[in-house]
Protein backbone atom coordinates (compact mmCIF):
# COMPACT_ATOMS: atom_id res chain seq x y z
CA UNK A 1 0.00 0.00 0.00
CA UNK A 2 1.12 3.76 -0.79
CA UNK A 3 1.87 5.92 1.73
CA UNK A 4 -0.55 8.71 0.06
CA UNK A 5 -3.69 6.16 0.47
CA UNK A 6 -3.07 6.39 4.14
CA UNK A 7 -2.05 9.96 4.28
CA UNK A 8 -5.33 10.74 1.85
CA UNK A 9 -7.71 8.64 4.04
CA UNK A 10 -6.79 10.68 7.08
CA UNK A 11 -7.32 13.72 4.92
CA UNK A 12 -10.91 12.62 4.49
CA UNK A 13 -11.41 11.03 7.66
CA UNK A 14 -11.10 14.54 9.04
CA UNK A 15 -13.32 15.99 6.67
CA UNK A 16 -16.04 14.22 7.21
CA UNK A 17 -18.28 15.32 10.02
CA UNK A 18 -20.37 12.53 10.49
CA UNK A 19 -18.61 9.48 12.88
CA UNK A 20 -20.45 6.81 10.91
CA UNK A 21 -18.59 7.52 7.61
CA UNK A 22 -15.55 8.09 9.35
CA UNK A 23 -15.63 4.85 10.64
CA UNK A 24 -16.90 3.21 7.09
CA UNK A 25 -13.66 4.70 5.46
CA UNK A 26 -11.41 3.00 8.03
CA UNK A 27 -13.16 0.08 7.55
CA UNK A 28 -12.54 -0.11 4.49
CA UNK A 29 -9.14 1.04 4.50
CA UNK A 30 -8.35 -2.00 6.57
CA UNK A 31 -9.91 -4.62 4.80
CA UNK A 32 -7.73 -3.82 1.76
CA UNK A 33 -4.26 -3.64 3.75
CA UNK A 34 -2.07 -6.54 3.05
CA UNK A 35 -1.70 -8.46 6.71
CA UNK A 36 2.08 -7.51 7.08
CA UNK A 37 1.39 -3.37 6.86
CA UNK A 38 -1.99 -3.39 9.26
CA UNK A 39 0.13 -2.88 12.17
CA UNK A 40 1.72 -0.06 10.79
CA UNK A 41 -1.72 1.39 8.84
CA UNK A 42 -3.43 0.81 11.98
CA UNK A 43 -1.22 2.59 14.06
CA UNK A 44 -0.49 5.64 11.61
CA UNK A 45 -4.27 6.02 11.05
CA UNK A 46 -4.36 6.00 14.87
CA UNK A 47 -1.89 8.99 15.51
CA UNK A 48 1.11 6.96 16.99
CA UNK A 49 4.22 5.53 16.00
CA UNK A 50 4.87 1.95 16.04
CA UNK A 51 8.75 3.33 17.22
CA UNK A 52 7.75 5.57 20.02
CA UNK A 53 9.89 8.11 19.93
CA UNK A 54 12.22 8.73 17.36
CA UNK A 55 14.97 11.10 19.47
CA UNK A 56 13.96 13.88 16.87
CA UNK A 57 12.63 17.48 18.66
CA UNK A 58 9.37 19.31 17.45
CA UNK A 59 11.93 22.33 16.00
CA UNK A 60 13.94 20.21 14.42
CA UNK A 61 11.10 18.24 12.74
CA UNK A 62 9.57 21.23 11.41
CA UNK A 63 12.89 22.50 10.03
CA UNK A 64 13.05 19.03 8.44
CA UNK A 65 10.12 20.01 6.22
CA UNK A 66 12.00 19.91 2.61
CA UNK A 67 11.05 22.33 0.39
CA UNK A 68 11.76 19.91 -2.49
CA UNK A 69 8.55 17.64 -2.81
CA UNK A 70 7.56 14.79 -5.32
CA UNK A 71 5.43 15.21 -8.43
CA UNK A 72 3.57 12.39 -7.46
CA UNK A 73 3.05 9.70 -4.84
CA UNK A 74 5.85 7.01 -5.27
CA UNK A 75 6.59 6.09 -1.43
CA UNK A 76 5.29 2.90 -0.15
CA UNK A 77 3.57 2.67 3.87
CA UNK A 78 6.56 0.13 4.92
CA UNK A 79 9.31 2.32 3.16
CA UNK A 80 7.84 5.12 5.62
CA UNK A 81 8.28 2.45 8.49
CA UNK A 82 11.54 1.56 7.61
CA UNK A 83 13.31 4.95 7.52
CA UNK A 84 11.71 6.06 11.04
CA UNK A 85 13.46 2.45 12.48
CA UNK A 86 16.78 3.74 11.18
CA UNK A 87 16.08 7.18 12.21
CA UNK A 88 15.12 6.11 15.63
CA UNK A 89 17.97 3.48 16.00
CA UNK A 90 20.58 6.21 14.99
CA UNK A 91 22.68 6.88 18.25
CA UNK A 92 26.38 8.04 19.02
CA UNK A 93 28.28 10.64 18.04
CA UNK A 94 26.97 13.59 15.53
CA UNK A 95 23.59 11.68 15.49
CA UNK A 96 21.58 14.73 15.79
CA UNK A 97 22.78 15.36 12.65
CA UNK A 98 22.56 12.16 11.16
CA UNK A 99 18.43 12.01 11.73
CA UNK A 100 18.15 15.42 10.57
CA UNK A 101 19.73 14.31 7.27
CA UNK A 102 17.77 11.46 7.61
CA UNK A 103 14.89 13.30 7.90
CA UNK A 104 15.04 15.64 5.56
CA UNK A 105 15.35 13.21 3.19
CA UNK A 106 12.52 11.00 3.89
CA UNK A 107 10.02 13.91 3.33
CA UNK A 108 11.98 15.09 0.45
CA UNK A 109 10.91 11.76 -1.20
CA UNK A 110 7.24 12.68 -0.30
CA UNK A 111 3.95 15.13 -1.84
CA UNK A 112 2.81 18.37 0.26
CA UNK A 113 -0.03 16.20 1.29
CA UNK A 114 2.16 13.21 2.36
CA UNK A 115 4.74 15.60 3.65
CA UNK A 116 2.01 17.43 5.68
CA UNK A 117 0.43 13.73 7.23
CA UNK A 118 3.96 12.70 8.09
CA UNK A 119 4.99 15.79 10.19
CA UNK A 120 1.55 15.85 12.26
CA UNK A 121 2.16 12.22 12.50
CA UNK A 122 5.40 12.88 14.43
CA UNK A 123 4.03 15.68 16.54
CA UNK A 124 1.37 13.89 17.62
CA UNK A 125 -0.82 16.72 16.11
CA UNK A 126 -2.92 14.11 14.02
CA UNK A 127 -6.59 15.20 14.62
CA UNK A 128 -9.04 13.37 12.44
CA UNK A 129 -11.24 13.29 15.70
CA UNK A 130 -11.54 10.51 18.60
CA UNK A 131 -8.52 8.30 16.87
CA UNK A 132 -8.87 5.48 18.90
CA UNK A 133 -12.68 5.15 18.91
CA UNK A 134 -12.90 5.25 15.22
CA UNK A 135 -10.28 2.50 15.39
CA UNK A 136 -11.82 0.32 17.67
CA UNK A 137 -15.14 0.65 15.56
CA UNK A 138 -13.52 0.97 12.39
CA UNK A 139 -11.53 -2.73 13.24
CA UNK A 140 -14.98 -4.37 14.82
CA UNK A 141 -16.76 -3.00 11.13
CA UNK A 142 -13.93 -4.65 9.32
CA UNK A 143 -13.76 -7.51 10.61
CA UNK A 144 -17.13 -8.08 11.58
CA UNK A 145 -17.19 -9.12 15.04
CA UNK A 146 -18.83 -7.45 18.09
CA UNK A 147 -17.29 -3.78 19.18
CA UNK A 148 -17.72 -4.33 22.65
CA UNK A 149 -15.04 -7.66 22.30
CA UNK A 150 -12.73 -5.04 20.07
CA UNK A 151 -12.90 -2.20 23.02
CA UNK A 152 -11.75 -4.84 25.72
CA UNK A 153 -8.86 -5.88 23.72
CA UNK A 154 -7.96 -2.49 23.18
CA UNK A 155 -8.03 -1.83 27.01
CA UNK A 156 -6.16 -4.49 27.58
CA UNK A 157 -3.19 -4.73 25.04
CA UNK A 158 -3.66 -0.39 25.00
CA UNK A 159 -2.22 -1.13 20.72
CA UNK A 160 -4.87 -0.85 18.27
CA UNK A 161 -2.26 -1.88 15.89
CA UNK A 162 -1.68 -5.71 17.53
CA UNK A 163 -5.84 -5.54 18.39
CA UNK A 164 -6.57 -4.92 14.38
CA UNK A 165 -3.90 -7.58 13.34
CA UNK A 166 -5.73 -10.16 15.57
CA UNK A 167 -9.36 -9.35 15.26
CA UNK A 168 -8.68 -9.25 10.98
CA UNK A 169 -6.59 -12.39 11.05
CA UNK A 170 -8.19 -14.19 13.25
CA UNK A 171 -11.71 -12.58 14.32
CA UNK A 172 -13.35 -12.85 17.86
CA UNK A 173 -11.25 -15.54 19.09
CA UNK A 174 -7.52 -13.65 18.50
CA UNK A 175 -8.86 -11.19 20.72
CA UNK A 176 -9.65 -13.92 23.57
CA UNK A 177 -5.63 -13.09 23.46
CA UNK A 178 -5.70 -9.99 25.11
CA UNK A 179 -5.43 -10.61 29.25
CA UNK A 180 -4.54 -8.49 31.70
CA UNK A 181 -0.92 -9.27 31.95
CA UNK A 182 1.08 -8.34 35.22
CA UNK A 183 4.48 -6.45 34.14
CA UNK A 184 2.91 -5.50 31.08
CA UNK A 185 0.85 -2.03 31.48
CA UNK A 186 -2.61 -1.18 30.73
CA UNK A 187 -4.02 2.36 29.51
CA UNK A 188 -4.95 3.85 33.42
CA UNK A 189 -8.82 5.36 33.95
CA UNK A 190 -9.74 8.61 33.24
CA UNK A 191 -12.41 10.68 35.00
CA UNK A 192 -14.90 13.14 33.61
CA UNK A 193 -15.19 16.49 35.24
CA UNK A 194 -17.72 18.02 37.57
CA UNK A 195 -18.83 21.44 38.61
CA UNK A 196 -18.67 20.67 42.14
CA UNK A 197 -19.17 17.76 45.13
CA UNK A 198 -23.00 18.27 44.99
CA UNK A 199 -22.85 18.17 41.12
CA UNK A 200 -20.64 14.95 41.51
CA UNK A 201 -23.18 13.69 44.32
CA UNK A 202 -26.41 13.96 42.12
CA UNK A 203 -24.92 12.57 38.46
CA UNK A 204 -22.96 9.19 40.39
CA UNK A 205 -26.87 8.91 41.97
CA UNK A 206 -25.81 7.50 45.53
CA UNK A 207 -23.15 7.45 47.89
CA UNK A 208 -19.08 7.62 46.41
CA UNK A 209 -16.13 7.63 47.48
CA UNK A 210 -14.31 10.96 47.82
CA UNK A 211 -10.03 10.83 47.06
CA UNK A 212 -7.55 13.80 47.37
CA UNK A 213 -6.91 14.50 44.27
CA UNK A 214 -3.18 14.82 43.94
CA UNK A 215 -0.94 16.65 41.82
CA UNK A 216 1.80 14.07 41.10
CA UNK A 217 2.65 11.39 38.09
CA UNK A 218 0.07 8.93 37.86
CA UNK A 219 2.17 5.62 38.52
CA UNK A 220 0.86 2.22 37.63
CA UNK A 221 3.04 -0.40 39.76
CA UNK A 222 3.26 -4.00 38.62
CA UNK A 223 5.00 -6.46 41.01
CA UNK A 224 5.89 -10.10 40.13
CA UNK A 225 7.82 -11.99 42.73
CA UNK A 226 10.69 -9.47 43.69
CA UNK A 227 10.39 -7.85 39.92
CA UNK A 228 8.98 -4.54 40.70
CA UNK A 229 8.04 -2.26 37.61
CA UNK A 230 6.93 0.86 37.20
CA UNK A 231 5.14 2.87 34.59
CA UNK A 232 3.78 6.38 33.82
CA UNK A 233 0.33 7.40 32.49
CA UNK A 234 1.54 6.65 28.88
CA UNK A 235 2.88 3.55 29.96
CA UNK A 236 6.54 4.35 29.74
CA UNK A 237 8.72 2.52 32.36
CA UNK A 238 10.77 4.00 34.38
CA UNK A 239 11.51 1.83 37.29
CA UNK A 240 15.22 2.55 37.65
CA UNK A 241 13.94 6.44 38.31
CA UNK A 242 12.36 5.59 41.47
CA UNK A 243 14.33 3.07 43.82
CA UNK A 244 11.96 4.25 46.93
CA UNK A 245 8.90 3.18 44.84
CA UNK A 246 10.22 -0.31 44.13
CA UNK A 247 11.85 -1.09 47.63
CA UNK A 248 8.84 -0.53 49.17
CA UNK A 249 6.71 -2.46 46.59
CA UNK A 250 9.27 -5.71 47.29
CA UNK A 251 8.24 -5.60 51.05
CA UNK A 252 4.85 -6.63 50.00
CA UNK A 253 3.75 -10.43 51.01
CA UNK A 254 1.99 -10.61 47.84
CA UNK A 255 2.98 -12.14 44.93
CA UNK A 256 1.63 -10.91 42.13
CA UNK A 257 0.18 -7.61 41.86
CA UNK A 258 -1.11 -4.08 39.67
CA UNK A 259 -1.40 -0.81 41.47
CA UNK A 260 -2.91 2.45 40.56
CA UNK A 261 -1.61 5.40 42.15
CA UNK A 262 0.21 8.74 42.39
CA UNK A 263 3.69 9.53 43.23
CA UNK A 264 4.55 13.16 44.55
CA UNK A 265 7.62 14.86 46.15
CA UNK A 266 6.42 16.03 49.41
CA UNK A 267 8.33 19.18 51.24
CA UNK A 268 9.38 19.24 54.95
CA UNK A 269 6.35 20.29 56.30
CA UNK A 270 4.36 17.09 54.14
CA UNK A 271 2.96 19.90 51.33
CA UNK A 272 3.28 18.73 48.12
CA UNK A 273 5.76 20.07 46.08
CA UNK A 274 5.26 21.94 42.38
CA UNK A 275 4.47 19.28 39.97
CA UNK A 276 7.05 20.05 37.52
CA UNK A 277 9.46 19.26 41.25
CA UNK A 278 8.03 16.07 41.28
CA UNK A 279 8.46 15.28 37.61
CA UNK A 280 12.39 15.90 37.86
CA UNK A 281 12.41 12.30 39.35
CA UNK A 282 10.83 10.72 36.13
CA UNK A 283 13.23 12.22 33.79
CA UNK A 284 16.84 10.96 35.31
CA UNK A 285 18.46 8.77 34.34
CA UNK A 286 21.72 9.39 36.06
CA UNK A 287 22.53 10.73 39.60
CA UNK A 288 19.28 8.88 40.82
CA UNK A 289 20.81 7.95 44.00
CA UNK A 290 21.51 11.93 44.70
CA UNK A 291 18.23 13.06 43.44
CA UNK A 292 17.06 10.27 45.71
CA UNK A 293 18.43 12.41 48.50
CA UNK A 294 17.84 15.86 47.20
CA UNK A 295 14.00 15.04 46.05
CA UNK A 296 12.80 11.48 47.90
CA UNK A 297 9.35 10.23 46.59
CA UNK A 298 6.53 8.61 47.46
CA UNK A 299 3.85 6.80 46.27
CA UNK A 300 0.08 6.96 47.22
CA UNK A 301 -2.53 4.20 45.69
CA UNK A 302 -5.89 4.57 45.12
CA UNK A 303 -6.77 0.83 43.07
CA UNK A 304 -5.61 -2.40 42.89
CA UNK A 305 -6.23 -4.48 39.00
CA UNK A 306 -4.78 -7.75 40.15
CA UNK A 307 -3.72 -9.76 42.99
CA UNK A 308 -2.69 -13.12 43.29
CA UNK A 309 -3.88 -14.50 40.10
CA UNK A 310 -7.37 -13.20 39.72
CA UNK A 311 -8.20 -10.12 37.54
CA UNK A 312 -9.96 -7.47 39.40
CA UNK A 313 -10.72 -4.79 36.87
CA UNK A 314 -14.16 -6.05 36.80
CA UNK A 315 -15.55 -5.76 39.94
CA UNK A 316 -16.73 -3.05 41.59
CA UNK A 317 -14.60 -0.10 42.84
CA UNK A 318 -15.68 -0.46 46.50
CA UNK A 319 -14.38 -4.68 46.20
CA UNK A 320 -11.13 -3.01 44.39
CA UNK A 321 -10.79 -0.77 47.39
CA UNK A 322 -10.61 -3.18 49.99
CA UNK A 323 -8.55 -5.57 48.52
CA UNK A 324 -6.09 -2.50 47.84
CA UNK A 325 -6.59 -1.65 51.74
CA UNK A 326 -6.04 -5.62 52.67
CA UNK A 327 -2.91 -5.80 51.31
CA UNK A 328 -1.30 -1.73 51.94
CA UNK A 329 -1.26 0.05 55.45
CA UNK A 330 -3.22 3.57 55.66
CA UNK A 331 -0.22 5.51 55.13
CA UNK A 332 0.40 3.94 51.10
CA UNK A 333 -3.40 5.07 50.81
CA UNK A 334 -4.46 8.38 49.12
CA UNK A 335 -7.18 9.37 51.56
CA UNK A 336 -10.65 8.85 51.38
CA UNK A 337 -14.21 9.15 52.09
CA UNK A 338 -17.39 7.56 51.55
CA UNK A 339 -20.47 9.61 52.12
CA UNK A 340 -23.64 11.22 50.17
CA UNK A 341 -23.80 14.10 52.24
CA UNK A 342 -22.57 17.37 50.11
CA UNK A 343 -21.35 19.14 53.21
CA UNK A 344 -19.32 16.49 54.29
CA UNK A 345 -17.70 16.15 50.63
CA UNK A 346 -17.57 19.95 50.90
CA UNK A 347 -15.75 19.72 54.20
CA UNK A 348 -13.38 16.91 52.60
CA UNK A 349 -12.84 19.32 49.06
CA UNK A 350 -11.78 22.33 51.38
CA UNK A 351 -9.26 19.81 53.47
CA UNK A 352 -7.72 18.73 50.50
CA UNK A 353 -7.21 22.51 49.10
CA UNK A 354 -5.67 23.04 52.21
CA UNK A 355 -3.00 20.78 52.20
CA UNK A 356 -1.94 22.08 48.61
CA UNK A 357 -3.52 19.29 46.56
CA UNK A 358 -5.77 19.90 43.33
CA UNK A 359 -9.18 19.04 44.78
CA UNK A 360 -11.27 15.45 44.88
CA UNK A 361 -11.73 12.41 42.80
CA UNK A 362 -15.88 11.67 43.25
CA UNK A 363 -15.82 7.64 42.56
CA UNK A 364 -19.34 5.56 42.22
CA UNK A 365 -18.80 2.41 44.30
CA UNK A 366 -20.29 -0.33 42.45
CA UNK A 367 -18.39 0.87 38.37
CA UNK A 368 -15.79 -1.41 37.13
CA UNK A 369 -12.45 -0.50 36.24
CA UNK A 370 -12.43 1.35 32.36
CA UNK A 371 -9.07 1.13 31.41
CA UNK A 372 -8.07 3.73 29.34
CA UNK A 373 -11.86 5.19 29.38
CA UNK A 374 -12.83 8.89 30.55
CA UNK A 375 -15.64 6.61 32.79
CA UNK A 376 -18.81 8.43 34.33
CA UNK A 377 -18.18 6.88 37.37
CA UNK A 378 -15.11 8.95 38.11
CA UNK A 379 -15.75 12.41 38.45
CA UNK A 380 -13.14 15.22 39.61
CA UNK A 381 -13.93 18.71 41.50
CA UNK A 382 -10.97 21.14 40.92
CA UNK A 383 -11.09 24.84 42.44
CA UNK A 384 -11.05 26.55 39.16
CA UNK A 385 -10.04 30.06 38.43
CA UNK A 386 -10.83 32.60 35.48
CA UNK A 387 -8.32 35.84 34.24
CA UNK A 388 -9.71 37.96 31.29
CA UNK A 389 -6.75 38.23 28.61
CA UNK A 390 -6.55 39.85 25.35
CA UNK A 391 -5.59 37.65 22.66
CA UNK A 392 -2.71 38.34 20.68
CA UNK A 393 -2.59 35.27 18.03
CA UNK A 394 -4.67 32.12 16.21
CA UNK A 395 -3.91 29.60 14.25
CA UNK A 396 -5.72 28.21 11.73
CA UNK A 397 -6.97 24.62 12.92
CA UNK A 398 -6.92 20.86 11.38
CA UNK A 399 -9.39 18.05 10.68
CA UNK A 400 -13.33 19.36 11.55
CA UNK A 401 -11.12 22.80 12.95
CA UNK A 402 -10.10 23.32 8.96
CA UNK A 403 -11.09 26.89 8.00
CA UNK A 404 -11.55 28.41 11.38
CA UNK A 405 -9.31 30.57 13.58
CA UNK A 406 -8.75 28.16 16.55
CA UNK A 407 -5.86 27.75 18.66
CA UNK A 408 -5.87 31.11 20.67
CA UNK A 409 -2.17 32.90 21.82
CA UNK A 410 -3.13 34.84 24.98
CA UNK A 411 -1.60 37.63 26.87
CA UNK A 412 -1.76 39.53 29.91
CA UNK A 413 -1.54 43.19 30.31
CA UNK A 414 2.14 44.20 31.64
CA UNK A 415 1.34 47.64 33.91
CA UNK A 416 4.44 48.27 34.06
CA UNK A 417 6.28 48.00 31.00
CA UNK A 418 3.41 48.20 28.68
CA UNK A 419 2.12 46.00 25.85
CA UNK A 420 1.03 41.98 26.53
CA UNK A 421 3.20 38.93 28.03
CA UNK A 422 2.06 35.77 25.97
CA UNK A 423 0.96 33.01 28.90
CA UNK A 424 0.33 30.34 26.49
CA UNK A 425 -2.34 28.91 23.83
CA UNK A 426 -5.72 26.91 24.04
CA UNK A 427 -8.40 25.66 21.76
CA UNK A 428 -10.21 24.68 24.62
CA UNK A 429 -14.02 24.99 25.48
CA UNK A 430 -14.64 26.45 21.95
CA UNK A 431 -18.42 26.48 20.47
CA UNK A 432 -19.01 26.04 16.72
CA UNK A 433 -20.84 29.01 16.50
CA UNK A 434 -17.95 30.48 18.79
CA UNK A 435 -15.08 29.47 16.08
CA UNK A 436 -17.08 31.01 12.70
CA UNK A 437 -17.62 34.22 14.90
CA UNK A 438 -14.19 34.78 16.33
CA UNK A 439 -12.30 33.65 12.80
CA UNK A 440 -14.20 36.36 11.34
CA UNK A 441 -13.30 38.58 13.72
CA UNK A 442 -9.59 37.98 14.31
CA UNK A 443 -9.21 38.03 10.11
CA UNK A 444 -10.50 41.75 10.53
CA UNK A 445 -7.47 42.79 13.15
CA UNK A 446 -4.62 40.44 11.57
CA UNK A 447 -1.65 42.50 11.61
CA UNK A 448 0.72 39.51 10.45
CA UNK A 449 0.56 35.73 8.87
CA UNK A 450 3.64 33.71 9.73
CA UNK A 451 2.55 29.84 8.55
CA UNK A 452 -0.81 28.65 10.07
CA UNK A 453 -0.41 31.42 12.56
CA UNK A 454 -2.47 35.02 12.22
CA UNK A 455 -1.38 37.99 14.98
CA UNK A 456 -3.50 40.43 15.97
CA UNK A 457 -4.29 43.93 17.10
CA UNK A 458 -4.88 43.39 20.77
CA UNK A 459 -7.93 44.27 21.49
CA UNK A 460 -10.46 40.84 21.91
CA UNK A 461 -10.84 39.93 25.66
CA UNK A 462 -11.97 36.84 26.69
CA UNK A 463 -12.02 35.08 29.78
CA UNK A 464 -10.30 32.21 30.28
CA UNK A 465 -10.69 29.31 32.58
CA UNK A 466 -7.49 27.41 34.43
CA UNK A 467 -7.11 24.80 37.13
CA UNK A 468 -3.47 26.41 38.23
CA UNK A 469 -0.49 28.64 37.18
CA UNK A 470 2.92 26.50 36.31
CA UNK A 471 6.57 27.60 36.10
CA UNK A 472 7.35 27.62 32.06
CA UNK A 473 10.92 28.03 30.19
CA UNK A 474 8.55 28.37 27.50
CA UNK A 475 7.16 31.83 27.72
CA UNK A 476 8.33 35.52 28.10
CA UNK A 477 7.21 35.73 32.38
CA UNK A 478 8.18 32.65 32.98
CA UNK A 479 4.72 31.01 34.14
CA UNK A 480 1.41 29.54 31.65
CA UNK A 481 -1.46 28.35 32.49
CA UNK A 482 -2.60 24.66 33.40
CA UNK A 483 -5.29 23.37 31.63
CA UNK A 484 -6.61 26.28 30.17
CA UNK A 485 -10.01 26.93 28.30
CA UNK A 486 -12.55 29.27 26.95
CA UNK A 487 -15.22 30.30 28.85
CA UNK A 488 -16.44 33.28 26.54
CA UNK A 489 -16.09 36.45 25.12
CA UNK A 490 -16.09 40.23 27.00
CA UNK A 491 -17.33 42.45 24.56
CA UNK A 492 -18.08 45.03 27.65
CA UNK A 493 -14.32 44.90 28.15
CA UNK A 494 -10.85 46.50 26.28
CA UNK A 495 -7.79 45.30 26.51
CA UNK A 496 -7.01 48.02 28.89
CA UNK A 497 -9.50 46.13 31.79
CA UNK A 498 -7.43 43.05 31.10
CA UNK A 499 -5.99 41.15 33.76
CA UNK A 500 -2.27 42.33 34.40
CA UNK A 501 0.50 39.82 34.47
CA UNK A 502 1.87 41.47 37.73
CA UNK A 503 -1.63 39.73 39.31
CA UNK A 504 -0.66 36.41 37.36
CA UNK A 505 2.72 36.35 39.09
CA UNK A 506 0.67 36.90 42.23
CA UNK A 507 -1.61 34.42 42.04
CA UNK A 508 1.26 31.90 41.22
CA UNK A 509 3.10 33.32 44.85
CA UNK A 510 0.37 32.85 46.25
CA UNK A 511 -0.39 29.32 45.16
CA UNK A 512 3.03 27.75 45.52
CA UNK A 513 4.29 29.69 48.38
CA UNK A 514 7.76 32.15 48.30
CA UNK A 515 9.98 29.89 47.32
CA UNK A 516 8.35 29.70 43.80
CA UNK A 517 8.32 33.44 42.93
CA UNK A 518 9.65 34.59 39.65
CA UNK A 519 11.64 37.33 39.46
Amino acid sequence: MRFSEIADLSGRVAETRRRREKIGLLAACLRRMPTAELPVGAAYLTGYLPQGRIGVGAATLRRSVSTTVAASPALALLQVHEALDRIAGTTGSGSSAKRQDLLGELFGRGTPREQDFLLRLLLGELRQGALEGLMADAIGQAAEIPVAAVRRALMLAGDPAAVAVAALTEGTAGLAGFTLKVLQPVKPMLAQSAEDVADALQRLGSAAAFEFKLDGARVQVHKSGKDVRVFTRRLNEVTSAVPEIVEALQCLSVRDVILDGEALALRPDGTPQLFQTTMRRFGRKIDVAQMRQELPILALYFDCLHLDGEDLIDRTADERFRALADQLDAECLVPRLVTRDAAQARHFLEHALRLGHEGVMAKALDTPYEAGNRGAGWLKVKRTHTLDLVVLAAEWGHGRRSGWLSNLHLGARDSVAGGFVMLGKTFKGMTDQMLAWQTERLQTLAMAREDATVHVRPELVVEVLFNDIQASPHYPAGLALRFARVKRYRPDKTAANADTIQTVRALFEQQMGPEARIS
